[in-house]
């Protein structure tokens, strides 16, 4: 399949889930998307090899043409490619090797069954079969799926605890059990068969039959109006119109691996300059494996922001830089700044479609780091190149600002 190809088809600028197909319509890989569109266009831009890996590039020369399926959310985006791969198993996914280390979804066969996330290899090592009610995944990202568990239980409330429930053996265990109660993480009803519905619900949900438990849900909502429980029927609408607008933002911005299937990594890195917020300018490097690749820098005239607003003026450099889908897509994004950076930063990627971690370099008053807001993850495996990128952006922006007064006699 090449880019002409691609061109002809369709395809939708929301989330769901795409398959690469053979000849006899053969399902060699599957992927999910925030954005359909942008994702898909990925894998005929530019150096794929350099990008993705030998094995993609082969997998894209060997098919035929792309099909998808659209969902609501990337949750559920993200569900629907964790229960086809388990059940297609594509020879081009890596997850298909047998890696112990992918996690899955379990709900446990106990009588106030548990939700939990745990290890392929303790599938077998900790939990008997008829320990396990239900099993879903497997996962490639234990980040995402944590990220995932988080927005479902605002969905669902369902036990995540340690233990099975009731036999919590500290003070402290129980406090927290009831804690959650309270706060409407687990269920504060003592009711068995209403829970049990729940988990049925999640079982649904998981295996991407929302329309059904909605449509349960509204009935149950009708036949407790009409009983005149109406704070019962309040609730339940409350829970319909949330499965209908799954807030998912957060697991878009936690998206890290961007589906690559080596181990190089871009890195690419923000910074603004100005004096009192005159002649304001803006750049773009560009880190990867490591090394700088100063051919990718790039400087932008700020034209929207005419007082001192680094924020305003980041938006801008991020939703030009993404017009530009011919150049490599990165995997990290890092900003200066605090957390109204980082926030500006994943605004423009959400209305783009695009699901790039974005960190956050705090600075002091001698714009030294102070402080990295990221997941332990990203810290753990980038924070040299996070840094090395930071410094590069702050270098560059302050060189072109400066080049940029000279040229109108402004002094630095």
């Amino acid at each position: 399949m090449n880019k002409t190809d691609q061109k002809k088809l369709k395809i939708p600028a929301c989330p769901g889930v795409y398959f690469f197909l053979g000849d006899r319509k053969e399902i060699l890989y599957i992927g999910r998307a925030t954005s359909l569109r942008n994702r898909i266009k990925s894998y005929f831009s530019g150096d794929l090899q350099s990008k993705r890996s030998p094995l993609i590039e082969q997998m894209v020369k060997t098919a035929k043409t792309v099909e998808w399926t659209v969902t609501d959310s990337t949750l559920e985006a993200l569900l629907l490619e964790a229960n086809l791969i388990r059940t297609h198993k594509p020879r081009f996914n890596t997850i298909a090797k047998d890696d112990k280390s992918f996690n899955h979804l379990i709900i446990t066969n106990e009588a106030w069954p548990r939700v939990l996330a745990v290890r392929a290899k303790d599938l077998t090592e900790k939990y008997a079969e008829a320990d396990l009610k239900y099993v879903f995944g497997p996962f490639t990202s234990a980040s995402l799926l944590k990220e995932a568990l988080k927005i479902i239980q605002k969905l669902f409330q369902f036990y995540d605890t340690g233990v099975p429930i009731g036999k919590e053996r500290s003070k402290f265990s129980k406090a927290k059990v009831n804690f959650n109660k309270d706060i409407g993480l687990y269920p504060n009803s003592d009711n068995k068969k209403e829970y049990q519905n729940t988990i049925r619900h999640l079982k649904l949900f998981f295996t991407g039959r929302k329309k059904q438990v909605i449509k349960e849900l509204k009935k149950e909502m009708a036949e407790c109006a009409k009983a005149e429980r109406f704070e019962a029927a309040t609730a339940i609408k409350k829970r319909i119109s949330a499965l209908e607008h799954i807030q998912d933002v957060a697991l878009i911005q936690d998206d890290k691996k961007h589906y690559r299937d080596d181990k190089r990594v871009r890195i690419e890195a923000y910074d603004v300059a100005h004096l009192g917020g005159s002649n304001m300018v803006g750049v773009m490097t560009v880190i990867e494996s490591g090394e700088s690749k100063r051919s990718d820098y790039r400087r932008f005239k700020i034209n929207s922001v005419k007082k001192p607003n680094d924020t305003a003026a980041l938006k801008e450099i991020l939703t030009r830089r993404f017009k530009h889908t011919e150049w490599p897509t990165p995997q990290i994004i890092v900003v200066d700044g605090a957390m109204a950076q980082k926030n500006a930063a994943e605004l423009v990627l959400y209305e783009a479609g695009l699901s790039i971690p974005v960190i956050a370099v705090v600075k002091d008053d001698r714009h030294k780091p102070t402080r990295i807001i990221a997941s332990k993850q990203l810290l753990d495996s980038h924070k040299t190149e996070i840094i090395f990128a930071n410094a590069e952006a702050h270098r560059f922006s302050l060189a072109y600002h400066r080049q940029k007064n000279r040229r109108l006699n402004i002094p630095n």
